[in-house]
């Protein structure tokens, strides 16, 4: 059996308007908020999207545009921002772009097209076809991962983590020989700012990362051992590789177990660091050094900003950086 308005209002006492407020939000008394919600939980009722779709104006629907989804720190971000699309009564709609800007372009454009009410990309890399389309756009747009100023963004502190972290390896190695498998440095988050602040942190110490020792890879495990393997034969003396995410440090363990019969970090094999707190990668090596960012917190700020700006569309846009944590080296 179908439950109407018309029900839930006779189980709860109350008018059928009474109800129709508190489904859109509106005021009601606390009593009688209390004897709808007991009434919906009861009779199961379920209201018609499509129904509330045209009394608001509004499809309820948001795009969200994400680089990868087998990433344990994009499925952080995409759990942050499903949690507050969910208690504001939105859906989400996922696309996954498999790190091509192309393809981010053609479901930014998709998006835009269908009826959402706004979309949230997890950028990368921020060519001048996306920002102009930030800038014409016509639903609210927001940035996570990246800082942009044409539209609301809320990014990491990816060079004062590197730097940090930097700094805090020469202290410890003074000695050493470094070396660092970064990204594509039109990524001006995980590529470019990653590799300054850790060229800045050693240069802090007084050390210097020498370019000969500084390799790219893709975001996979296979990338980062096959960067790290052309690091251990051109440069086998090499003591510290630092990585530019925790995916890439995971191929460049598996490189050094192939190219040293001992575990990383003992005795002549290099000690390797990563970005991102990947829970699974700490629990197979035991921990290495690396960053904390609050991923489901910037997701959840994401979907925040972009609900703000669906209800108010003239709102100034928001930049939010967030901080950090070093694991695994003091």
């Amino acid at each position: 059996m179908v439950m109407t308005i018309r029900d839930v209002a006779k189980m709860a006492g109350v008018s059928n308007a009474a109800v129709s407020r508190y489904l859109n939000g509106g005021p009601v008394g606390e009593e009688k908020r209390e004897r709808i919600r007991a009434a919906i939980e009861a009779t199961g009722y379920q209201p018609s999207a499509k129904a509330r779709s045209l009394r608001s104006g509004k499809s309820f629907l948001v795009g969200v545009v994400v680089p990868k989804i087998n990433s344990e720190s994009i499925s952080r971000v995409t759990a942050g921002i499903g949690q507050v699309l969910r208690e504001g009564g939105y859906q989400m709609i996922l696309a996954d772009t498999e790190n091509d800007p192309e393809v981010e372009l053609d479901y930014l454009t998709l998006f835009e097209s269908y009826p959402v009410d706004g979309i949230i990309l997890v950028g990368t890399v921020m060519t001048l076809r996306h920002r102009q389309f930030f800038a014409n756009s016509d639903v609210p747009v927001v940035v996570v991962g990246q800082h942009v100023d044409e539209v609301s963004c809320v990014y990491h502190d990816d060079r004062g983590a590197a730097a940090e972290l930097g700094r805090r390896l020469a202290a410890r190695y003074p000695e050493s020989t470094f070396a660092f498998v970064g990204v594509r440095t039109d990524d001006r988050a995980v590529g470019a700012a990653r590799l300054q602040g850790f060229r800045a942190g050693l240069a802090d110490e007084g050390l210097v990362l020498d370019d000969a020792l500084v390799r790219n890879a893709d975001f996979s495990c296979a990338g980062g051992a096959e960067a790290t393997r052309e690091i251990l034969e051109e440069h086998p003396n090499v003591s510290v590789i630092a990585c530019a995410t925790d995916t890439i440090a995971a191929g460049a363990i598996e490189a050094i177990h192939e190219h040293f019969d001992l575990e990383p970090g003992e005795g002549a094999a290099p000690l390797v660091t990563g970005f991102g707190d990947n829970q699974l990668l700490q629990a197979v090596t035991g921990g290495i050094p690396t960053v904390h960012f609050a991923y489901r917190t910037s997701g959840n700020r994401g979907a925040q900003a972009l609900l703000a700006l669906i209800d108010d569309k003239d709102a100034v846009p928001m930049r939010i950086q967030l901080g950090y944590r070093l694991i695994g080296i003091n």
